[in-house]
């Protein structure tokens, strides 16, 4: 073998080596205590802000839940959920989607941890991942328990309408399935993220078919009757903007009774009944209402999966320096 070709190979193997360094460089996984050094408040200065702002309002937990579920569902876990429609632009933001437009709660409670975090460590501490904080952290206001959650993430600058595919209020059971096993997770997380529904309220927009004209004609007979009279005095044929809490029982505490209000019919969404249209599912759903312990288990082990979905680490995205728009 001569020494050109001899000298071919080695250069083209150094090469491989330094792209394969360079790529495990750009994308590190994310990991417990990310900010220990760099800056070591940026997890208590998230959890002050959310602490302050729940207290006041509990509502508003189950507005930054949906915020962290709508944006790792979309291009991962990127903050491109919080980037603001920028007009006149190509192209409109995911904040622009029907699933968001006019619903999304606690962007300014991101906006307010970050400029707090700016004042104390500038170009840290990224939206993305103080977004998974305060999911954490609203998750232990309102549900009474916590859990440990990696950062590391950085921020995309890509926020597009047409890459919002959310599972609706209506979906089936298989659609539901489908979605969630498309972005790596596992029919137990889809049971188990299901039971942020405990909290929150819904537009009536959004459930005034099943109430009404459910297959177009009447209420949707898998409603339990004392429960639809219910939602049809909370909301009218013509709703307008009236909304409805999404528990009745508890509805701004994060617990298990969802699950049991599956079981009553007495869930206001056609996709949370859909959870019994299987046997799996449906044993789940029965022994998360007997077991409390084991669906907080299962639903912190969910939303630490959900914040680790296609990921930007290292030195892909950027560190925002306001959540609302590019550096």
């Amino acid at each position: 073998m001569s020494r050109m070709v001899i000298g071919f190979l080695k250069f083209t193997i150094l090469a491989i080596i330094l792209m394969a360094f360079d790529r495990s460089e750009a994308q590190g996984p994310l990991k417990m205590g990310f900010y220990r050094t760099t800056c070591p408040a940026a997890e208590q200065i998230v959890r002050d802000t959310v602490t302050k702002v729940v207290t006041a309002n509990p509502g508003m937990a189950a507005g930054i839940i949906r915020l962290y579920f709508h944006d790792c569902f979309v291009r991962g876990c990127d903050a491109s959920l919080l980037l603001k429609p920028v007009r006149g632009s190509e192209g409109e933001s995911e904040q622009d989607s029907f699933a968001n437009a006019g619903t999304l709660r606690g962007l300014e409670i991101i906006d307010q941890a970050k400029a707090r975090l700016e004042a104390t460590c500038p170009n840290t501490v990224s939206c993305a991942d103080i977004l998974a904080f305060a999911a954490r952290d609203s998750t232990n206001m309102v549900g009474g328990f916590s859990y440990d959650i990696p950062s590391g993430r950085r921020d995309g600058r890509v926020s597009n309408l047409n890459d919002v595919r959310l599972p609706g209020p209506d979906s089936h059971l298989d659609t539901l399935k489908s979605s969630f096993v498309e972005k790596g997770l596992s029919v137990r997380d889809l049971v188990a993220l299901s039971g942020a529904h405990s909290i929150g309220r819904a537009g009536c927009n959004s459930i005034v078919t099943r109430l009404y004209s459910f297959n177009g004609n009447g209420t949707d007979p898998s409603l339990d009757p004392k429960y639809a009279t219910i939602l049809k005095r909370k909301c009218p044929e013509r709703p307008l903007s009236r909304k409805t809490e999404l528990d009745l029982v508890t509805p701004n505490r994060l617990d298990n009774q969802y699950y049991r209000n599956i079981k009553q019919q007495r869930v206001p969404f056609s996709s949370d009944e859909a959870l019994v249209d299987s046997t799996i599912t449906a044993r789940m759903v029965t022994n998360y209402a007997k077991n409390p312990t084991a669906w907080r288990k299962d639903f912190a082990a969910a939303m630490v999966r959900l914040g680790s979905l296609d990921v930007l680490t290292g030195t892909r995205g950027e560190i925002r320096k306001k959540c609302g728009v590019v550096n």
